[in-house]
């Protein structure tokens, strides 16, 4: 009688059950670094646009925006460059506080080196949004150093209340502020002053980004308006780390004609509290 030949499924199976024991205990590497990646703060830039987002940046974390901009034919000078930094810290999911200045500023006017204003401000989260579901906000910014530097179309404010509304519509993240501000002229008249923005954005490959501006100030001591429409490209180096570069141009005659910009968003990886 013949005796049927006996497959060798036993070293396989012991072979394929050590495997997955194996992988069970020891992750791979892949997986380490995209649980690291993901556990890695994300930057959330408001620069370059004149629209600030209503979202925050992350609890517990310093943002850094700083940027250079080079600006011709506006209402108090014909041309300008400038060094601009913005400061963020949010003390929980509701609450940032801001720092605003130009430290440097080169113009044809005299004193031709000049730094800017400096402001303090307090961003709040009204509403948490979601998808197309809009995060509301409200920030109040204001001066605490009047600079020398000769000041853009829309001038400079004492005291500023913005709201903001941020939110994805479709593939694209919008941002729209609504600006209520007090300016006075050098001779102490008060004045008030609106503007409305509105920002919109869209990745267009992986780590690349464009948007575009629409953005309107009134201009109460030359009884005119400012209007003008931004473009900028961003690129996402890091989860932290944000770089963008673009134009804006002026759109009415007390506009400023053109402006030219770039610069970078940093968050720090480092948390300083929970």
């Amino acid at each position: 009688m013949r005796v049927p030949h006996k497959k060798p499924w036993g070293v396989p199976t012991l072979l394929l059950a050590l495997t997955m024991t194996v992988a069970a205990q020891q992750p791979s590497s892949a997986k380490a670094d995209a649980a690291s990646q993901a556990d890695e703060p994300e930057a959330n830039p408001a620069r370059p646009t004149v629209s600030t987002p209503a979202t925050l940046v992350p609890a517990g974390y310093f943002q850094f925006e700083s940027g250079f901009l080079a600006a011709w034919h506006s209402p108090e000078f014909s041309s300008q460059a400038s060094i601009n930094e913005v400061v963020k810290i949010s003390v929980s999911p509701r609450i940032e506080f801001l720092a605003s200045a130009t430290p440097f500023a080169h113009s044809n006017l005299a004193p031709a080196n000049a730094a800017g204003d400096v402001s303090l401000g307090m961003q709040g989260v009204v509403h948490h949004g979601e998808g197309t579901r809009p995060t509301l906000a409200v920030s109040y910014f204001g001066r605490v150093y009047s600079g020398t530097a000769p000041n853009l179309d829309i001038g400079s404010a004492r005291n500023t209340v913005i709201l903001l509304a941020s939110a994805d519509v479709m593939g694209f993240h919008y941002d729209t502020n609504y600006l209520f501000s007090e300016i006075i002229d050098d001779r102490a008249i008060h004045r008030a002053q609106f503007g409305q923005t509105l920002s919109v954005s869209h990745p267009i490959r992986r780590q690349f980004g464009l948007g575009g501006e629409i953005w309107h100030f009134t201009q109460p001591f030359l009884r005119s308006h400012a209007i003008g429409t931004l473009w900028a490209l961003s690129y996402t180096a890091k989860k932290n780390l944000v770089f963008d570069m673009g134009f804006n141009r002026g759109l009415t005659n007390t506009s400023t004609r053109w402006e030219v910009f770039a610069g970078f968003t940093y968050l720090l990886p480092k948390k300083l509290f929970r």
